[in-house]
């Protein structure tokens, strides 16, 4: 019901400034909008059509994981630490191995392995959904850790700095961790209270424990190395995950001694299906969010935050960066444009510039990811999952901001 209200909010709002423009004299904010449905509709179903080979192939390959018991064996090993954080999910279920595929795949900015292992729990969560319509504590527990975006190595964000001619692309590296981090921590909590769980268990202590030793132990090897050299060996530690991973599963499934291909193909149909039914859902949020943009409302925005903070005598230099904040919940695509226009307009190693990238990179795209693994699924009834992914998402822009001035204000 949150995201139906958020959504007419952005359709309206932009339709409303759109009119308010044209009787002011500018005649190209309607044609504008006009334009932008017909374009955002178009983008929205080409991104889910380039997903579909994504999805056929990851949920192929987690077929063959099921099929051969991989994933149960994981889901096992795991239970101990994730059945506390999701006490609805029977030990040993297969969902536990799909969440922490897709957590740790997001931690890793897999981003094209990572979605279609969290459409995959979601569907093995639904299957021990008592409520068809509704999310379960598990599925809100999920989607909150999914959408507050920890990431340990930030790939893309970096690539996409080194391409716009930044002295150092890495430099981002340790204020996006600590956002990220920061951000995860925040929506555990909130949900945690929703769902009164003990977050003192030593299970749950143990797993931070191992997460934050992983974290240092990188964090060591990153600093002894240079910028071009930290980019390479990124690059070089995602490439051998994802395929590390592929190998495994295959080498499990040739071990039970499966028909591989048949149940990855099995698998790979499943992909299609889905990538086909989150079409209106992403079309949905993709058009709210062209009309409200191509209105003029995000700059509008903008300015009167810009005009609350220095008649609060605070210092505004963040402003101009919160545009890549106010769109990375609605679309990754769009706050990645706000990001590279921040680059061509202020720098990469401009202020603003760091800003756009660690705001980027500290959330991930909350309401996209509802609609897309909800709609999935067939869940109308979000609950309190709105608040919780919006919890997460502003204490990441806060701590995004806070941190940048700290490194490089």
């Amino acid at each position: 019901m949150a995201l139906n209200y958020i959504w007419l909010a952005l359709f309206f709002l932009g339709v409303l400034v759109g009119v308010v423009k044209a009787c002011m004299g500018d005649l190209e904010a309607l044609p504008a909008m006009m334009d932008s449905t017909f374009q955002m509709s178009r983008d929205g179903f080409e991104m889910c059509l380039g997903l579909t080979g994504t999805l056929a192939f990851w949920m192929g390959l987690l077929k063959v994981g099921e099929d051969s018991g991989l994933v149960n064996k994981l889901a096992s090993f795991l239970s101990p630490v994730l059945t506390r954080l999701f006490p609805e999910i029977p030990r040993g279920h297969p969902a536990l191995g799909s969440i922490f595929m897709n957590i740790s795949a997001n931690m890793l900015g897999l981003d094209n392995a990572a979605t279609p292992m969290g459409l995959k729990a979601m569907q093995q969560l639904q299957s021990i959904n008592t409520q068809r319509d509704t999310a379960s504590n598990s599925m809100i527990m999920f989607l909150t850790l999914n959408t507050s975006g920890i990431t340990i190595i930030p790939v893309s964000i970096m690539a996409y700095r080194a391409k716009a001619g930044a002295a150092d692309p890495t430099d981002v590296f340790i204020p996006l961790l600590l956002t990220s981090m920061f951000s995860t921590i925040v929506g555990l909590i909130v949900v945690s209270i929703y769902q009164r769980i003990n977050l003192f268990n030593r299970y749950i202590l143990l797993m931070f424990a191992v997460i934050g030793a992983f974290v240092a132990g990188l964090f060591t090897l990153f600093m002894g190395l240079d910028s071009e050299d930290m980019q390479k060996f990124s690059r070089l530690l995602t490439s051998i995950m994802i395929l590390g991973a592929i190998l495994i599963f295959l080498f499990a499934g040739m071990k039970k001694k499966l028909n591989v291909y048949n149940s990855f193909i099995e698998g790979a149909k499943g992909g299609f299906d889905v990538a086909v039914s989150i079409i209106p859902y992403v079309i949905a949020i993709y058009v709210a969010v062209g009309v409200f943009r191509a209105s003029g409302g995000m700059i509008m925005l903008q300015e009167n935050v810009a005009l609350l903070v220095e008649a609060m005598g605070l210092n505004s230099d963040f402003v101009s960066a919160l545009p890549v904040a106010l769109m990375k919940p609605l679309s990754g695509p769009g706050a990645r444009g706000m990001m590279l226009s921040n680059f061509d307009q202020f720098g990469p190693d401009s202020f603003i510039g760091h800003l756009s990238s660690v705001l980027q990179g500290c959330t991930d795209t909350t309401f996209y990811i509802l609609a897309v693994y909800f709609g999935s699924v067939g869940i109308k009834k979000y609950r309190y999952s709105v608040p919780c992914g919006l919890s997460a998402d502003l204490a990441g822009i806060i701590a995004a901001i806070f941190i940048s001035y700290f490194f490089f204000g």
